[in-house]
């Protein structure tokens, strides 16, 4: 059972997620705050607390709130609370903010409006160490972290151009922020090859995650 935490300032908003989130049988929200003050505070309680109150695995993190933001607050969890995973409750206006977020530990985003199914794969990804990219929002976020005057016709590093050809179409895609469903349908080969084309990747290039191949590869594909 994967326990999770709701923050949110708005009720309904918190309502409607632990309606759909409980009706998954291996989803359970323990708790709620309508802050990022009043989260840190709980998980602060939950620490000392008897074992019988439960410490959220996952916390779903919105990002405007009064009092603490998501930013603030995110970074704060993964500071105090390393064994929590932080998942991003964004809109599209909240580029700069999500950067903000992924850099201080959070371990994926997602659109508030995000189909529940989706939401829920997102969760148990992220639960398993895995890092989760919104579809349609990765070249925004790249968009922000870009600098303003890019080099031009950069060098491609050796651990890219030793790629193999298909692996360099399965990483342009990650850099796009394609999930392996989407590459496999974009390249038409199974999803169970795409995993297999992204872990050679990841080795290759010694990286934790597709996040980190994408940032580094970003620059040299497109």
């Amino acid at each position: 059972m994967i326990r999770l935490l709701l923050v949110d300032d708005q009720q309904i908003i918190r309502q409607g997620l632990q309606s759909l989130l409980d009706a998954k049988p291996d989803l359970q929200v323990v708790g709620e705050a309508e802050n990022g003050q009043k989260a840190i505070a709980l998980l602060e309680r939950l620490a000392i607390a008897p074992a019988s109150l439960p410490q959220p695995d996952v916390v779903l993190m919105d990002i405007r709130m009064p009092v603490m933001d998501g930013v603030t607050a995110t970074r704060l969890v993964c500071q105090q609370f390393p064994e929590i995973k932080v998942l991003v409750l964004t809109t599209f206006d909240d580029d700069e903010y999500v950067l903000q977020a992924m850099r201080f530990g959070a371990k994926g985003y997602l659109l508030k409006d995000t189909h529940s199914e989706e939401l829920a794969q997102a969760i148990r990804s992220i639960h398993k160490g895995c890092t989760h990219m919104g579809p349609g929002l990765f070249e925004k976020v790249i968009a922000v972290s870009a600098p303003l005057s890019p080099p031009i016709a950069p060098v491609q590093p050796p651990e890219i151009a030793a790629l193999t050809l298909r692996e360099r179409e399965v990483l342009r895609q990650i850099v796009l922020g394609a999930s392996n469903r989407e590459i496999a349908e974009a390249l038409y080969i199974s999803e169970r090859t795409v995993k297999n084309h992204v872990t050679s990747i990841l080795s290759r290039l010694n990286l934790r995650d597709r996040t980190q191949a994408a940032l580094f590869a970003s620059a040299f594909l497109s």
